[in-house]
């Protein structure tokens, strides 16, 4: 890692959930899902605000071998890198698959474009 005191930052930010489950907001099955959209929409924003620093500890695009990956993965990469696209514009969910389904139901009400994976 580049910035481990950033990633060390990021990882007991997300220990918030913890707090809330002990405190009686999350401390179910229910009350969790019902805030599990919202919980990722934060991640994402934060991860918008510093071009998905934490993707990028491992996944930089400069360490992408192109050549190597499936013809359209390769031009979806490439198209990212040209129009300055953050990991996270494109993968959103790839981490919090159960709310693939809230945040399809959310854009289409909004028109806004799906995302992939």
């Amino acid at each position: 890692h580049d910035n481990w005191i950033q990633m060390v930052g990021f990882k007991v930010g997300a220990t918030k959930e913890l707090y809330s489950h002990f405190t009686g907001k999350l401390d179910t099955q229910e009350k969790f899902e019902a805030k599990r959209l919202e919980m990722a929409q934060n991640v994402w924003a934060l991860m918008e605000r510093t071009d998905s620093r934490e993707c990028r500890h491992c996944h930089k695009s400069s360490a992408m071998v192109l050549e190597k990956q499936a013809n359209r993965a390769r031009v979806q990469h490439e198209d990212a890198e040209k129009e300055g696209k953050t990991c996270i514009d494109c993968h959103k969910g790839i981490a919090h698959k159960p709310v693939h389904k809230e945040l399809e139901k959310e854009q289409e009400e909004s028109g806004e474009q799906s995302f992939t994976l």
